[in-house]
């Protein structure tokens, strides 16, 4: 307990999945949690209320990341309400279209990209900007994919949104290690939320799916989360620079049988 007491945390896409579940997490470690929607405002207020009924202390505002006024419009608001922002957890995004390229539409691709990847560099480079005279130390966290490796067909704008999300992460990490800013990332593997949605709905369709991870069952976002406070934490002082692979052993089993 109280691992991020004090800390101010900034979660974008946390009103459902693994962005409501690393919420959830820091708000029982002691931090002040700004939980952020873009759709379901009913689900970012949910989250809220829930950190405040266990006792701690959250806000929810409005976020479309992929508009870079809305992400300097939401600094300003925390920053108002508690000072600072310690802890950036970059989460929201959508999933792939399912379209070839030869058939994709340049909105169809401009939609992903805008949100998995230009979306977390507004968010940095907002942070960032906010911190250039802060004497305590920062961590930012990214949610990728093993998508960012392990490539599917019909996928090209998500898997090229994780990949570069990937190098981003990296990039920072080297940019801020002096700094007392650690950057890490997180690739979750099957997680059930609402982008497997077909995998909740169905046993059938999950059973199968949990048959190619080697641990036999598909990830929760509690999984996801709780690597986060690690990362989040004084635990991680000497990590950066780091992907953290959630995935249950998929990733290194998908070569199998070749």
């Amino acid at each position: 307990m109280d691992k991020l007491k004090d800390k101010v945390a900034l979660i974008t896409g946390s009103d459902s999945g693994i962005g409501r579940a690393i919420a959830l997490a820091f708000g029982a470690e002691g931090a002040k949690v700004v939980v952020t929607y873009r759709t379901d405002e009913a689900g970012g207020k949910q989250t809220a209320e829930d950190i405040r009924a266990m006792g701690g202390n959250a806000i929810c505002l409005h976020l479309d990341v992929s508009d870079e006024m809305a992400v300097a419009e939401v600094f300003d608001q925390i920053i108002h309400q508690y000072g600072q922002v310690d802890i950036l957890v970059n989460n929201a995004g959508v999933n792939g279209s399912d379209v070839p390229v030869a058939d994709m539409s340049t909105a169809t691709f401009d939609k992903c990209i805008k949100t998995n990847l230009y979306g977390p560099f507004f968010c940095c480079r907002e942070y960032l900007r906010r911190r250039r005279d802060a004497s305590s130390e920062g961590s930012m966290i990214f949610i990728s994919s093993i998508h960012e490796d392990i490539n599917t067909a019909g996928n090209a704008d998500y898997n090229a949104s994780k990949g570069g999300l990937k190098n981003f992460s990296r990039s920072l990490a080297l940019e801020l290690a002096d700094k007392q800013i650690r950057v890490n990332n997180i690739a979750p593997g099957m997680i059930l939320t609402k982008m497997n949605q077909a995998a909740i709905a169905d046993d059938a369709v999950r059973k199968e799916k949990e048959q190619h991870i080697p641990m036999k069952r598909a990830g929760k976002p509690e999984d996801v989360a709780q690597v986060a406070v690690f990362l989040a934490s004084a635990d991680s002082s000497y990590v950066t620079g780091a992907t953290y692979v959630v995935d249950g052993g998929l990733m290194i089993h998908l070569g199998q049988g070749a």
